[in-house]
């Protein structure tokens, strides 16, 4: 899995939650399909893959997480990984 490093936003939720790299990482591999949000979208800033939107809660803390899966053999791409912005819709709950 591959996580963008360069957005603030995703860093500062580490460090509010007072979580590292691999505890996120752990916590997106165990979305289900109930943390489902939206999707697939086109990555259109990116000019990527697909992504897809979920939401989960990680202490307590509602939080936005898009990825894109990657391609054939590719990696999983993380986009974000930050403080939901607002209250995120979750249509399989």
């Amino acid at each position: 899995m591959v996580f963008r490093g360069d957005r603030l936003k995703n860093l500062q939720t580490l460090a509010e939650l007072e979580i590292n790299t691999s505890e996120r990482e752990q916590e997106i591999l165990s979305l289900v399909v109930e943390d489902y949000s939206s999707g697939p979208e086109k990555d259109t800033l990116n000019k990527g893959d697909d992504m897809w939107i979920f939401g989960k809660m990680v202490k307590g803390r509602e939080i936005y997480i898009k990825i894109t899966l990657g391609g054939y053999n590719g990696a999983a791409f993380c986009i974000s990984f930050h403080l939901a912005e607002h209250k995120l819709n979750y249509p399989y709950k």
